[in-house]
């Protein structure tokens, strides 16, 4: 449910080339023209991962995993996910929470430049998980253990709680199996797949209760400001977003009551997990006009991104919405299965041209 769906701009580079005219000026009015020496390029993303890493004493693998679990590797260009964080490493300035503003103080960059310039971003997240790191006590050995800094990363997290376990076991999940990413630009970023064991117990939360509603997923209240208790409307439809932010972050989102907004599920992308927020009988804040008769599924991503939609989050959210369908009695069409973008009175774009609807209809059908 973008509340500012990402625009992605082109992204280009622009070299100048200093001819032999350009040169003649210069000497002609005593101006010297230099060409960009290497410490004037912009770092290449694995370059900003393995020196923010060196500088702030983090395994570079936990860094990196930090980054992809929040974006992909992408920064967006600087535009704000659903909780107002920004770039790769998902720097937030919102009410409740001001990693954005704390990076600003740990780095000495501007929050300007933390928002657009993905090295600094990278550097701003380092700083922050590592003034975490500081506060918990982790010592140089302990530092260069990756498992010691599942705590750290329940904290960068910035959520609580189920949902803060969530954030960092999917860190943890991607240090397991490993990544293989993409920057904008098409830099190939990895994580090296590793035998992980941290000390979840240290999170101080136990295991997830269920939904009652559906049995197959988690349930994580959202806060009461930002749902109504019961419905005005009979339900007769079911209304797909994207979450424009991470799974656990967005969870942690619908918890904030600044927020103002919630959904009912949201369905991760690795593997399909779900996690209910608002119960089916309650009305959630996510479509405008349509949310006394709708039920919201929140999806994992951005819409701009299609690596976010994988074949688990298809199976696992058409499961969902199947079983919703049947419980409710809403017809298995496009009529009353729909997209936020069309959603009435919404001026909204998710779930975007990269979703499958013929897809996931099929899977819907069984």
């Amino acid at each position: 449910m973008p509340a500012h769906p990402h625009a992605r701009r082109p992204r280009t580079r622009v070299t100048v080339a200093l001819g032999t005219a350009l040169g003649c000026a210069a000497l002609l009015t005593g101006v010297q023209s230099a060409t960009a020496g290497p410490s004037d390029r912009t770092p290449s993303m694995n370059a900003s991962f393995a020196s923010a890493a060196e500088k702030y004493g983090i395994p570079r693998d936990v860094l990196a995993a930090v980054g992809y679990g929040e974006t992909h590797f992408d920064g967006h260009d600087g535009a704000p996910s659903q909780a107002h964080g920004f770039g790769v490493m998902h720097l937030v300035s919102n009410p409740a929470r001001h990693t954005l503003e704390r990076a600003a103080e740990l780095t000495g960059k501007s929050t300007a430049r933390l928002r657009t310039d993905t090295d600094a971003n990278i550097r701003g997240g380092a700083a922050v998980l590592r003034g975490y790191a500081d506060a918990l006590g982790l010592d140089a050995a302990e530092r260069a253990d990756a498992d010691a800094w599942y705590p750290v990363v329940v904290r960068y997290s910035g959520a609580r709680g189920t949902a803060a376990r969530l954030y960092a076991d999917n860190v943890y999940r991607i240090l397991r199996q490993g990544v293989r990413g993409r920057a904008p630009d098409g830099e190939r970023v990895s994580v090296a797949a590793r035998d992980v064991h941290p000390a979840r117990d240290a999170a101080g939360s136990g295991p997830a209760t269920r939904s009652a509603d559906y049995p197959d997923a988690a349930w994580v209240p959202a806060d009461p400001a930002n749902y109504a208790k019961g419905r005005s409307a009979a339900l007769d439809t079911i209304v797909i977003h994207v979450t424009q932010g991470s799974y656990a972050g967005t969870i942690s989102w619908f918890q904030n009551p600044e927020a103002k907004v919630s959904a009912h599920y949201v369905v991760r992308s690795s593997d399909g997990a779900v996690t209910q927020t608002v119960r089916d009988a309650d009305t959630a804040y996510h479509a405008r006009s349509a949310n006394s008769s709708a039920l919201g599924i929140e999806h994992e991503g951005y819409v701009d991104d299609p690596s976010w939609f994988t074949d688990a989050m298809y199976r696992s959210s058409a499961a969902l919405t199947r079983h919703l369908a049947d419980a409710h009695g809403i017809p298995l069409d496009r009529e009353h299965i729909i997209g936020h973008s069309e959603a009435p009175g919404n001026d909204h774009s998710d779930p975007g041209k990269h979703w499958d609807w013929d897809r996931y209809m099929k899977l819907v059908k069984g």
